[in-house]
């Protein structure tokens, strides 16, 4: 007799007389998208001459079904398919990294001309060429890409090579930085970032912010640390300001302009200059390192500041004006300051 059979697990079960022994089976996204139209399965079933015929019932039925879930993006047509099959073939098979099991986010690899290697993210449209990919990459920039419907993943790809060119300056500037001094922030640099939280010695640093258009210029500096040390090299900056030369390496200009020498992983280990925060006792409190330091010379004990911000809060001896708190270094009592814990968006 007819039936159709659903079992909870990963199939649907469909017999007939005349089709016997065949068995349909399903992953669970089918069998969810069939469900309400068990009927009509099991109606094509009946009037279906063979097998064939069935297959192409079913066809039908799974493109009324995919009309009515918009969620559920449409199958590509048997062009989309050779077309970037054709285009990988011309751009060349060792340049993909990654494609998914729906033949539409891929990875592109790509090396610049100073052998440092990336990826390009590709997110294909159903009607590709046609419409432009989403495109993604590790850049401090927005990628713009030019596309129009006569565009290749080659052409794609060769515009990605020119955008990495004109970033090459801007990371032989962070790479040596990245590899002659101590750096404290981020802990895992990656391409996209533009500061570095250089070490300069215990409890004082210096944060810098290399502009990717021009990465040879001075860049944006702040330096962090108790006010006694911080006093002396702010002023050094100040003085020797006009000393930048862009033909040199900002490595070499920070050092002429604060006229010091900063500590290189060579001679120091980095985690000698990880000192953890005197309220919390972590160095790390998600993303943040303690920045936060008691200025008298004979304490400089380091506190993140949100912990420093929430034990000052917390104090009756404690005033706030604005967004700055005043209160005493919970170690040596001396007046120490804080600002409000700026809020996550």
């Amino acid at each position: 007799s007819n039936s159709t059979r659903l079992r909870e697990g990963d199939e649907v079960l469909l017999t007939h007389s005349q089709l016997c022994p065949y068995r349909l089976h399903c992953c669970w996204q089918l069998k969810h998208l069939l469900r309400g139209y068990e009927h009509i399965v099991k109606q094509r079933l009946q009037q279906s001459a063979d097998l064939v015929g069935f297959i192409l019932e079913l066809k039908t039925v799974l493109e009324v079904v995919l009309k009515s879930h918009p969620e559920c993006r449409s199958i590509p047509p048997p062009q989309y398919y050779s077309q970037l099959i054709s285009e990988m073939e011309t751009l060349g098979w060792d340049k993909l990294l990654f494609i998914d099991t729906e033949f539409r986010m891929l990875r592109l690899k790509a090396e610049d001309s100073a052998g440092r290697q990336h990826i390009l993210t590709v997110k294909l449209k159903s009607k590709h060429p046609a419409e432009a990919p989403e495109c993604s990459a590790d850049l401090p920039v927005p990628l713009a890409i030019n596309w129009t419907a006569q565009s290749t993943l080659e052409q794609l790809h060769s515009q990605f090579l020119l955008v990495l060119e004109s970033l090459t300056e801007f990371w032989d500037v962070l790479d040596e930085i990245d590899s002659k001094t101590c750096i404290l922030e981020p802990e895992k640099p990656c391409r996209s970032d533009t500061t570095r939280r250089i070490a300069i010695g215990n409890n004082v640093s210096i944060k810098v912010e290399v502009d990717p258009s021009h990465p040879k210029m001075l860049p944006e500096c702040c330096l962090l640390g108790a006010e006694h040390v911080v006093t002396p090299l702010r002023n050094k900056l100040n003085a020797n300001m006009h000393l930048w030369n862009p033909d040199s390496s900002v490595l070499h200009n920070l050092r002429d302009v604060l006229e010091i020498e900063f500590p290189s992983p060579a001679t120091h280990e980095k985690s000698s200059f990880n000192l953890e925060c005197g309220i919390c006792y972590s160095y790390r409190l998600e993303a943040a390192i303690p920045d936060q330091v008691c200025n008298d010379p004979r304490c400089g004990q380091p506190f993140h500041q949100t912990c420093l911000y929430e034990w000052l809060r917390a104090l009756h001896s404690s005033r706030q004006s604005f967004n700055i708190v005043f209160g005493e270094c919970p170690y040596c009592s001396k007046p120490i300051t804080v600002k409000m814990a700026a809020q996550k968006s």
